[in-house]
């Protein structure tokens, strides 16, 4: 495939996930041997940091607990400074296959996407790994997405993407912080870039608690979309060359 050509960055931004990030980079680095993994240390308080590197990655330590937007965009940022190709956007809790990933890349180096989003819904999975409630937020922020661009992206809140060059050059300034993946939807599709979706699959937490309760869910949703409409009064960021 092309992308042995390219070089590849899988960015995992961990928070507390001692017990499963290492296992979830021997994954990827089973799946994916040419690429660099790098984990960003978001203030864990247990053993993610000592985990990742002792599996082969490369940690980044934030100073405190910055949240999932800021570390990602620190991602991108270590990306764009050593010159990696592509970016691929995955989480530390191992929900996400690895072996998708070779797809996702595969998708975006022969579809001329700059942004490939990785949906649990299409083929129609996904329901067992989502609450009632997150779905009908999602069911909410997909026709609010829709109305602003005119596309159907089935996983808006999806934390599994591909990234091209020139997008995680974008990511790497313009990256959300609050809200990123629904966000950056919106912020990179005004800027002209091209996204697509793919099916990937989503598997149950085996480790760890995730801190998405339905009061919890419903507060986000009511956030977000407000995030995403205020994002609509600024100006678009202009796209690096």
């Amino acid at each position: 495939m092309s992308q042995h050509a390219e070089r590849i960055l899988i960015i995992l931004p961990a928070l507390n996930e001692g017990a499963s990030i290492a296992r979830t980079v021997r994954n990827i680095r089973q799946h994916m041997p040419m690429a660099d993994v790098v984990v960003i240390n978001d203030g864990s308080t247990d053993d993610t940091a000592a985990q990742a590197a002792t599996a082969g990655a490369i940690v980044l330590h934030m100073p405190y607990n910055v949240g999932i937007g800021a570390s990602v965009q620190t991602g991108f940022q270590f990306a764009r400074r050593y010159g990696y190709d592509i970016v691929v956007r995955n989480d530390g809790d191992g929900q996400h296959a690895a072996e998708d990933i070779p797809r996702m890349v595969e998708a975006l180096c022969e579809s001329g996407a700059d942004m490939v989003i990785g949906s649990r819904f299409l083929g129609g999975g996904g329901r067992e790994t989502t609450t009632f409630a997150r779905r009908v937020g999602i069911s909410i922020l997909v026709n609010l997405i829709r109305l602003i661009t005119g596309r159907r992206f089935t996983d808006p809140t999806s934390g599994f993407a591909a990234f091209n060059r020139r997008a995680a050059a974008f990511c790497a300034a313009h990256y959300p912080h609050d809200y990123p993946e629904p966000e950056a939807i919106v912020i990179l599709h005004r800027a002209g870039f091209k996204l697509q979706e793919i099916p990937v699959t989503m598997r149950p937490r085996t480790e760890g608690v995730s801190s998405i309760t339905p009061v919890r869910s419903a507060y986000y949703m009511l956030k977000v979309i407000l995030a995403i409409l205020i994002n609509l009064l600024r100006p678009t960021p202009s796209v690096e060359e």
